[in-house]
């Protein structure tokens, strides 16, 4: 049977080059059953005249096909459906119930999903003042050697090892890299068999609080804090301590006896933006080792300090072991990657690991790969370095535009991060103010999912940096300050 070229057309939205395109009509014809096996394709003349593209668009897309084993060539004849082209086996479709015969409310034994967490829609891009934390500004990220990196981690070369069930283990080459370059940095020494690699700094964060807390341990966390983290502490059902903040940080001086563990973010604090100086750093570990807690350390974006050199992490001031390191390069690579990795001691990295595994075996281990690649060849710092200048150009302007405006920052100014954490009157609803905005193309990030929930105010926010460009801070912030 000949395919006419009519059965070809392609979606303007489609997100792949046109020779992609082609070759998704193509397979997919095949794997729906729509082309049959010894089915002839259109000529590559006839099928790039009915398309508008060029001839070697629909040969090149048609060699890749042939590659595959989709298609076949005859000679002199054309191109075929293959007799051995990949099929999907096919079902016929069973009667759904008219009702679900399954009660869930009953079945289900635990529940998560009455955590509250921060909301971004997932169309935010089309917005033209993104204020929302933690999203990726395409125009800063190195794309080029990005992707020499994957190219290279896919390469002949590394196959086997990034291919390979590394089993509970760690790319050796990323583990290394991260104990000979990127913990210095910040003053820590550890060894490989005290480093763990994890999808990011959440998951390191779960890993902790399962192995440290029970329902007979005592946890803190700083309010406001991170609310995933409130949410893993929850779920471990430890007494929550919720320690206040202040303009230098968790306030330690007023925890009770008995805190087992203590989670705190002192390079750039969640949300508002502080960093501990050194003083309180030293206190901090004092209060620690009087009381006998441990304290996990999330070193929030302590790369983008932009004002000043950023202060020694806890765990390069800590002489006894009991502070745990919780790195990421999710922020300042791109959120979606997903790595981060823990610095502890070695019998509580045997801990993890063991319950890691549980879950997975290891993070892939070709993103490790490309990772440790783009780390290695100064890719990363070149890439901190630019988001650095442009953040502080950023936070300049939006800087000088809240003040014009007469919006309130709450917290005081910072060494660098990437937002202002910010006060409206009392008397305003932040998240109904955030719908408002909505409709006038602006995003904000309502505050009272940073509080502990029983007592949570309603008037503050966040206004990150990362994603809009500085052309667009002044009328974002206008338009912001309208609604008060």
């Amino acid at each position: 049977m000949q395919i006419a070229p009519d059965a070809f057309f392609l979606d303007p939205h489609y997100k792949g080059s046109l020779q992609q395109q082609i070759q998704h009509i193509v397979s997919q014809g095949i794997l729906a059953g729509r082309f049959n096996p010894g089915d002839k394709l259109p000529s590559s003349r006839k099928l790039s005249h009915h398309l508008g593209v060029s001839r070697i668009t629909v040969t090149l897309a048609y060699g890749e096909l042939l590659s595959d084993d989709y298609l076949c060539s005859r000679g002199r004849s054309g191109y075929f459906v293959s007799q051995s082209a990949p099929r999907r086996a096919v079902f016929e479709p069973t009667a759904q119930p008219d009702r679900p015969t399954i009660e869930w409310n009953r079945v289900i034994g635990q529940r998560y999903s009455s955590q509250v967490l921060p909301e971004k829609p997932s169309d935010w891009q089309n917005y033209p003042y993104r204020f929302i934390y933690g999203q990726a500004d395409y125009t800063l990220f190195d794309h080029h050697n990005w992707r020499l990196c994957a190219l290279q981690a896919l390469g002949k070369k590394d196959f086997s090892d990034v291919t390979s069930d590394y089993y509970e283990r760690d790319d050796p080459e990323l583990v290394k890299f991260i104990a000979l370059y990127t913990l210095p940095r910040r003053g820590i020494f550890a060894r490989p068999e005290e480093i763990l690699v994890t999808l990011g700094a959440q998951n390191a964060l779960w890993l902790c609080a399962q192995i440290l807390l029970t329902q007979r341990r005592t946890a803190a966390m700083e309010n406001p804090g991170y609310p995933g983290l409130r949410a893993i502490l929850e779920q471990t059902r430890c007494k929550l301590i919720q320690a206040q903040v202040d303009d230098e940080g968790i306030v330690y001086e007023g925890l009770p006896e008995g805190v087992d563990a203590v989670f705190a973010t002192p390079s750039h604090h969640c949300p508002t933006n502080v960093t501990m100086p050194l003083e309180r750093r030293q206190g901090l570990l004092d209060h620690a080792r009087k009381n006998e807690y441990v304290i996990v350390e999330d070193d929030y974006e302590f790369e983008i300090s932009f004002a000043k050199p950023p202060a020694p992490a806890l765990k390069s001031l800590d002489s006894e072991g009991r502070v745990i390191y919780v790195g990421s390069f999710s922020k300042s690579l791109y959120p979606g990657l997903r790595l981060g990795y823990v610095v502890a001691p070695e019998p509580l990295i045997r801990e993890l690991r063991a319950l890691r595994a549980t879950v997975l075996r290891h993070p892939p281990g070709q993103i490790q790969r490309t990772v440790a690649n783009f780390l290695s060849l100064g890719h990363y710092d070149a890439l901190v370095a630019r988001m650095s200048q442009a953040f502080a150009n950023r936070r300049t302007v939006m800087r000088g535009a809240i003040a014009e405006h007469g919006l309130t920052v709450a917290q005081s100014d910072t060494a660098g991060g990437s937002s202002f954490w910010m006060r409206a009157p009392d008397d305003v609803d932040i998240e109904e103010t955030a719908q408002r905005l909505r409709t006038l193309g602006v995003l904000i990030e309502p505050g009272h999912v940073f509080f502990d929930p029983k007592d949570a105010p309603r008037n503050f926010y966040r206004l990150a940096y990362s994603s809009v460009e500085a052309s667009r801070i002044a009328e974002g912030i206008r338009l912001i300050a309208s609604q008060f």
